[in-house]
């Protein structure tokens, strides 16, 4: 097996989109009003899938990595309290997601880190195991963004 080209398609699954959207393309272009609007009842407001994709993304991460690392509360910690945020609310789950996401990109491209090695606090999980689990958590939701905002009509 060719590790290079494993490494660079997990790579690609994380930021790149391919099959799914990216995260810049789902929220490419949509009106502040409508960040915090949800589309329906019972449906999440983009915000709303917005910071729980930062939120789970960076438990995911953090746990991969520290062991000291404290999950939240579930479910309640992994959703933010109300569908609205402030503007810099908004400014800073979007640059902290993005943040993540290039850490977990770079922990892929990391030839010094074995991705089916076990991680020493992490329950039998694998490092490959956490990069799919993100990869696959983000194409859902970010796949609900894309459906709030067709609901929206701003998309």
């Amino acid at each position: 097996m060719d590790e290079a080209i494993l490494r660079e398609a997990l790579a690609n699954l994380l930021a790149k989109g391919h099959a799914h959207v990216t995260a810049e393309k789902a929220l490419a272009g949509l009106d502040p009003a409508l960040r915090g609007r949800r589309p329906g009842s019972g449906a999440h407001s983009v915000w709303e899938e917005l910071e729980h994709l930062r939120l789970a993304q960076e438990d995911i991460l953090r746990y991969t990595l520290d062991a000291s690392w404290k999950s939240p509360a579930w479910p309640e910690g992994y959703w933010p309290s109300r569908p609205e945020p402030t503007n810099d609310e908004w400014e800073s789950s979007v640059r902290r997601f993005h943040a993540d996401l290039a850490e977990l990109v770079a922990l892929v491209r990391d030839t010094s880190r074995d991705l089916t090695a076990r991680i020493p606090h992490g329950e039998g999980r694998t490092y490959l195991r956490q990069v799919l689990l993100v990869a696959d958590h983000n194409a859902y939701h970010l796949g609900q963004i894309v459906q709030a905002r067709k609901l929206l009509g701003a998309w």
